[in-house]
């Protein structure tokens, strides 16, 4: 259930005295002055040149790499040295990541230093700059198998998660801390008060996911940005796989020197666990967070890019929802970029933002934060819109159908189902993708089938979580599928498929902090990149037909027999806007995005038996009122103009 939502009266002179005094005699446990409370915001009023700089190992329980001793992950600090002294207790921010050695994290790939003597010097990203003035802990924990650390990475599963879970225990003395990564003097966070935030992109937002999902105590808040949410989901879609490598892949690139050959148990299972045709096994499942949201007791600051082709917005929407169910404390960003952290793409915002939820989450202090809209959606490049609720609380699936037009091969799209036995036909060419079926969405192309509404008459918003469900004939034994949204008219976005991914890097920098001379708080600055373009793809989704079954096992299809699946679309929040198109494009392999078929079908669709369930705001009335109009039939069909071809997506989410 929803945790209630306290409403604030006036007090009595002696309540407000007794509740004035009791504040004053808890700002020391919450690392905060008297005056930082009264002004509602922690002060950089503590030295970052004379902060205490340390390493940690602190034993998981696990011995992952089998050698008869549990591992130590290697946790590199930076505190303010001046509460030592006044005695009072800090509270943590956490990135928990593999890539500290073997990638770099943020925009300029910077890695973890270290001095002759092994004590950190550089810890990536602009976190201890900034707030450790500010009176908190910055902590950077090198994944099992990564870095300093002992034990295997197992990408996402027991070991991963307990990497971070025991640093948690430790910072609120449940767990065995050690100076050294081989010795027995013990070391303790007597410096902590346990309340911890964890923080990360990517690898590291999907270790805080399932951190969280642990229900472990102290850990107060999550902020999880383009993180994955099922581990299954970043490797395939519904069956169909989404990078031509599994787990081990990824493994292998971020584990340590020397890790490989000690790890090689751990690696055959990832193999052995991950099979190629998709099927879901025990593997996955261990993977999968959405499953246990209920136990979740953080709040969470989700940030996604709606164009990341790379953790797709599947992860977002499945966990949002879940979490929701939950009555999870949330708080969601959205942007038109691919994989970018919102330091990239909104950085002032950024920052001021997450100073006031760490604040209100670790150090207590009421901002009012949290009851501030839950909601920030990126319009059109830096434009942005909040929203009180995410999705809005109008928002309803709504049935589109697709039909025949009265142009063969150029469909239409609606409320009206087909008439039976009505069909569409392509031919899969793994060669194309989205942007090829987009671009020729009014001409008949023997690829992909297409269908479109008249021009909208009024703005119509689809926000959250969708579905296509098709009934297909193969005319072979395998078949991938793809749905595409499309919304056709001209706009200015971010150029998800350029090499930024909706952003350009600039040579000037800006400062968030204070820096040392190992350590600058000065980064590259930034700017959108936009394109202009006469369609976009606002959501997409992707299955193999043989998984039609949804038991998790995937089968030979018998050619000429038709087969119902449901395909589920990436999570979004647009506006298509009066005078444009709402689109639906079915087709095969998606080039880039997926990996084709073992055989090329030509696969017929059932029209009366197809449709997508799209998150109308608004529902169906508000498509009644939008889609008023009748579809008229293309005298001319120009090839339109979009972003780049999807292009295919690092390794390495």
């Amino acid at each position: 259930m929803r945790k209630p939502r306290l409403h604030r009266t006036a007090l009595r002179p002696p309540v407000a005295a007794a509740l004035a005094a009791l504040t004053v005699a808890l700002i020391p446990s919450l690392g905060i002055s008297p005056a930082q409370a009264a002004e509602r915001e922690s002060r950089p009023v503590y030295s970052y040149d004379k902060a205490i700089r340390e390493s940690v190992w602190v034993d998981t329980g696990l011995d992952g790499d089998s050698d008869g001793k549990t591992d130590r992950v290697a946790v590199d600090i930076v505190r303010p040295g001046e509460p030592a002294a006044e005695g009072r207790r800090i509270p943590v921010i956490m990135d928990a990541s593999p890539y500290y050695s073997c990638c770099g994290r943020g925009n300029e790939s910077q890695r973890k230093t270290y001095d002759a003597a092994g004590k950190p010097v550089l810890f990536p990203l602009f976190y201890d700059n900034y707030f450790v003035p500010r009176g908190y802990a910055t902590v950077l924990v090198d994944l099992a198998g990564t870095n300093r650390s002992d034990g295997c990475v197992d990408i996402g599963g027991r070991s991963d998660i307990q990497s971070a879970k025991a640093v948690v225990d430790w910072l609120n003395g449940r767990a065995t801390g050690y100076t050294t990564r081989t010795g027995s003097a013990t070391a303790k966070a007597s410096w902590s008060n346990g309340a911890t935030g964890m923080i990360g992109k990517s690898y590291d937002g999907t270790v805080a996911n399932g951190v969280a999902a642990t229900g472990v105590k102290g850990l107060k808040t999550i902020v999880p940005i383009g993180a994955i949410s099922s581990w299954y989901d970043y490797y395939f879609a519904k069956g169909a796989p989404l990078f031509d490598s599994g787990p081990d892949g990824l493994a292998d690139a971020v584990e340590s020197d020397g890790a490989h050959a000690r790890c090689a148990a751990v690696q055959r299972e990832l193999v052995d666990g991950a099979p190629r045709n998709g099927d879901w096994t025990d593997l996955w499942t261990a993977r999968d967070y959405v499953p246990s949201a209920g136990k979740v007791r953080a709040s969470v600051f989700a940030v996604h890019g709606m164009q990341d082709l790379n953790v797709r917005t599947k992860h977002l929407g499945q966990w949002w929802n879940a979490l929701a169910d939950a009555g999870v404390e949330r708080k969601i960003w959205l942007s038109q970029t691919g994989h970018v952290d919102p330091f990239d793409f909104r950085r002032a915002e950024w920052v001021r933002t997450l100073h006031r939820w760490f604040d209100h989450y670790l150090l207590g202090i009421d901002n009012g934060v949290e009851r501030e809209p839950m909601a920030d959606v990126e319009r059109a490049p830096d434009r942005w819109a909040t929203d009180r609720t995410w999705p809005p609380a109008d928002t309803r699936p709504t049935a589109l159908r697709p039909r025949p037009g009265r142009t063969p091969g150029v469909g239409v799209l609606g409320t009206e189902r087909a008439e039976p036995g009505a069909t569409a036909t392509f031919t899969d060419d793994p060669g194309l993708s989205e942007a090829d079926w987009a671009a020729r969405i009014d001409q008949p192309t023997a690829a992909k089938t297409g269908f479109s509404t008249a021009p909208l008459q009024q703005d119509l918003r689809l926000s959250g979580s969708g579905t296509v469900k098709v009934t297909a004939t193969p005319s072979t034994s395998s078949a991938h599928l793809s749905a595409v949204v499309v919304d056709l008219g001209p706009d200015t976005i971010r150029n998800y498929t350029g090499s930024g991914e909706g952003i350009r890097t600039l040579a000037d920098r800006t400062c968030w902090g204070s820096s040392t001379a190992g350590d600058s708080a000065c980064f590259r600055q930034t700017e959108a990149d936009r394109a202009s373009v006469e369609y976009t793809v606002l959501s997409r989704g992707w299955a193999d037909l043989g998984h039609w079954a949804d038991d998790g096992k995937g089968r030979p299809l018998t050619p000429g027999k038709p087969y119902t699946i449901t395909l589920d679309l990436a999570a979004t929040d647009h506006v298509v806007p009066a005078g444009h198109r709402l689109a639906l494009i079915v087709a095969g392999t998606d080039a880039g995005l997926i990996e084709p078929a073992d055989t090329t079908p030509t696969v017929t669709l059932d029209l009366a038996r197809t449709e997508a369930r799209l998150p109308l705001v608004g529902g169906a009335p508000a498509l009644a009122r939008a889609a008023a109009g009748t579809p008229a039939d293309p005298t001319s069909a120009p090839t339109l103009k979009g972003v780049a071809e999807p292009r295919p997506q690092p390794r390495l989410p």
